[in-house]
Formats: C-alpha cells, structure tokens, sequence
C-alpha cells in the first residue's frame, strides 16, 4: 500500500509513517514546517520532504490512502486534490481505528494524566510479556515509536480529545469506540474549540456513551463532574479511587494489604492514575499483585515529571504541564514530596488556552506552595498565533504569587540568584514549548 502522508512532521503522524515503513508499506508525506525530532528521524528513514510546503503534483491517483493531519488545513492544495481524484482520506485516529477494529481497545482519556496513564499500561503489558498495539503521544521507554501496529489481539491508546482533522472536527477520542476505557478526570482546556466548559464536558460523555455494549469505563471518583458523568451510564461505567500510599523525599509505596511496593513515581495525581489503570489491566489478564510489582520498574514517560537533576543541592524536573489542572497536580506532588527544599517553579504560557486573557485567571490557585514562581511567555509565540500582546503587569494581577517575564534571559538570570544559595532546591519546569530556548539549570 501507498500512504502519504499530509503534515507528516506532527508528533503522532511522523510516528505513523515510521511503522506503516517498517511494516512494508510505501510511504510519502509533505509539511509546511518539520522540527526536530521529527526532521531527524524522517531524514534518517528517507522519508524527509525534499522541501517544506504543499505540492498538489505529488498527489497521484496510484496513492491508495491519504493520512490527514491536523494541522493540514481545509483549504491545503494536496487534500483538494485529492478529494478531486476521489482517493481514500483518514484522519490518524480514523486510521487507527480502521487498523483495530477487530481488536480489543482500551482508550484512556482525560484533561491530564492520558499520557502517563498510557505508558503505565503499556509497561504493564511489556513487562507480564502481553503482546499489544499502541498509539501513545510520548516516547516512553522501551518503545522504539509512539506508534505499533501489528496483528496483536489487544490495542492500547492515548484518548485525546482535540480534534481530529480539518474535515471531521469531532474529539479523536470519539472515533476509538473502546471495549474498556478510563476518564482521569476533567478540566476545561482546548477553549479555542471548545468556548464553554459545558461544550468540553459534554465530549467526555459522549465518549463515556460510545464504550461499547459489552465494555467499561473507570472513572475517578474523586472528579465532581465525572460523578455527574456516571449517574448517566451506570450500565456500563463504575469508580476508582486514590489507593493507601506512603510518600517521603526518598520512596513512594504503595501499600496492598500486607505488602507494599516500592514505586519511582510520586505524586497523589499519579498514584489516582495507576489505580485506574490496574482496573484496564485486570481486564487484560494481569492480577493485582502482579500489576504493582509491574510498577515498580516503571519510571515514567518523556517530560512527564521527568527527572533530569538529582543531587544533594538541587533536583530539577521538566513537566509537560499546560493546563490549569496539571499545573496544579504538578505543583503540589512537586512540594509534597521535597518538604524540606525550596521549591521554585516556572511555567510557561504557551498554549493558545493559555495565552488567552480570558483564560490567564484560571491558574489563580497553582502557585501558592513552591517558595518561588515565574510566569514566561514569549511575544513571538503571540504574534505567531496572532493574538494579542499580554502584559506581565496583568498576569501578576491575574495569578498570586507569582512574577512575570516576556524576556527569557532576564528569567535566567532572576532563577541563577535564586539557586545560588545554600539550602537545597528544587527547580520544576513546566511547560510545551521550549522556555524561550534557556537552558535554566
């Protein structure tokens, strides 16, 4: 089979190309802009364009498939031409479910935690020798892709509720319809498409209704809005809850009647996760006992509360973080877990969410334990997106105890002062950009 690939250079679809090639399949692709990683592992694999932009001469009628991208526009030259030459067009999470519609799917989703929750499952299976498909947005490792396909039985995917394409602008988690699922719970984000809170909850029972007849979904019970959720689609939904844990700086267990399992994760948020996610595993054959002594050989997932400096004077961790929610999850497990180190956090507005005034107010309660906080926001990001300028004065205003900054060099060296003293630091870094390209540790 031929598939191209239009905005091959996204996170998942350049994932994609690299397994239907591995898998024997011809592939080509196209993108406007290709950044690295994706640029490095298409050139090594041959299947970097030639240029960037749009080529509607590259579309042929020999081409069995078009996968569609998100970030392709309507109005791309290559889809018109090939919605002129009537070729066959998937969206990534079409295609997925195409591939697995004879498989048993399980689909986490939720405003934070997907991710994570994800490879919690994925290792699980890896580990109890299970053999599974997956479709993951992280490098996790022991993973070569984001992305398998094969003739396993079972598949394992990220539900992400963002949408799917320029032609079917429905959350891609709709299209899945899951055997077992997992809602971790729900926090508006994604505003520019989903204007009201109502509008983003109501994608989350939808997704709840398309489990199948024969299926479950967990939700965390924890959630008021899950609960308002489940009181809908009893028949085929039920709870998990926060399992009895024990944190201090140096272990986190996990206690299971009389035994305790030693984890190298933390954090409440991510224990609630793994609870959920040991009720998916039961359903695909793993006990209990077995799925806790998986996790203690799981060590988390690319920029998910990732660790990259560990010494006596300073721990630095970089989080993927964007939303209000996970600001706030991260924030607090961060400060839990070092009580007895300063902790200095810095988020970076970069999201088109959280770019918005209107939006900028709902980080209000993240900020009020670390010993110090920063705001960064970039204003080429803003003028990229073409929306309006913020002002740090406003952000200050907007959001407690925290300081502002548009120039990431003057946050460099405000956070060298910080970090040059004595008692010992954490430094947490959060955010989906690249923090004005500083490195702050």
């Amino acid at each position: 089979m031929h598939y191209h690939f239009i905005a091959i250079g996204g996170a998942i679809m350049h994932n994609l190309a690299l397994e239907l090639q591995a898998n024997g399949h011809q592939v080509s692709g196209s993108d406007d802009e290709i950044f690295d990683p994706a640029k490095t592992r298409l050139e090594k694999a041959g299947l970097l364009p030639q240029n960037n932009g749009w080529n509607s001469d590259d579309i042929k009628p020999s081409i069995d498939a078009i996968i569609l991208g998100m970030h392709a526009k309507a109005d791309n030259p290559e889809l018109i031409k090939a919605q002129e030459l009537g070729l066959k067009i998937y969206s990534f999470p079409d295609f997925i479910y195409e591939h697995s519609k004879d498989k048993i799917r399980v689909v986490i989703g939720g405003s934070h935690g997907k991710t994570t929750s994800t490879a919690m499952l994925m290792h699980v299976l890896l580990d109890q020798k299970i053999d599974f498909d997956y479709l993951v947005g992280s490098q996790i490792d022991g993973f070569e892709r984001m992305v398998r396909l094969s003739d396993a039985k079972i598949i394992i995917i990220e539900g992400d509720e963002y949408l799917t394409s320029a032609l079917d602008r429905v959350p891609k988690f709709h299209k899945y319809h899951p055997h077992y699922s997992m809602i971790t719970g729900i926090a508006w984000d994604h505003i520019n498409v989903f204007p009201t809170f109502e509008g983003y909850v109501k994608q989350f029972e939808t997704f709840v209704d398309m489990t199948m007849p024969d299926g479950h979904c967990y939700l965390f019970e924890e959630d008021e809005h899950l609960k308002k959720i489940q009181t809908q689609f009893n028949l085929n939904s039920s709870f998990y809850n926060t399992p009895k844990y024990k944190e201090t700086e140096d272990e986190t267990l996990v206690q299971l009647g009389y035994e305790e399992y030693k984890l190298d994760f933390f954090g409440a948020h991510n224990l609630q996760n793994a609870a959920g996610v040991q009720k998916l595993s039961a359903h695909l054959g793993v006990e209990k006992r077995n799925f806790w002594s998986s996790m203690q050989r799981f060590s988390g997932s690319a920029r998910r509360m990732e660790k990259v400096v560990d010494t006596k004077e300073l721990v630095v961790y970089r989080d993927f973080a964007h939303s209000p929610s996970k600001c706030k999850a991260t924030v607090e497990a961060v400060c839990s877990k070092h009580r007895d180190r300063d902790v200095i956090a810095l988020f970076e507005l970069h999201t088109y969410s959280s770019l918005r005034k209107d939006f900028i107010p709902y980080y209000s309660d993240c900020f009020s334990q670390p010993k110090k906080s920063y705001i960064l926001f970039d204003p080429h990001v803003l003028e990229l997106k073409k929306m309006p300028m913020l002002d740090p004065a406003f952000i200050e205003e907007e959001i407690p105890h925290v300081r502002a900054y548009s120039d990431s060099r003057e946050l460099k060296i405000q956070i060298d002062v910080d970090l040059n003293t004595s008692k010992p630091k954490v430094l947490l870094l959060m955010s989906s950009g690249k923090l004005g390209g500083e490195n702050f540790y």
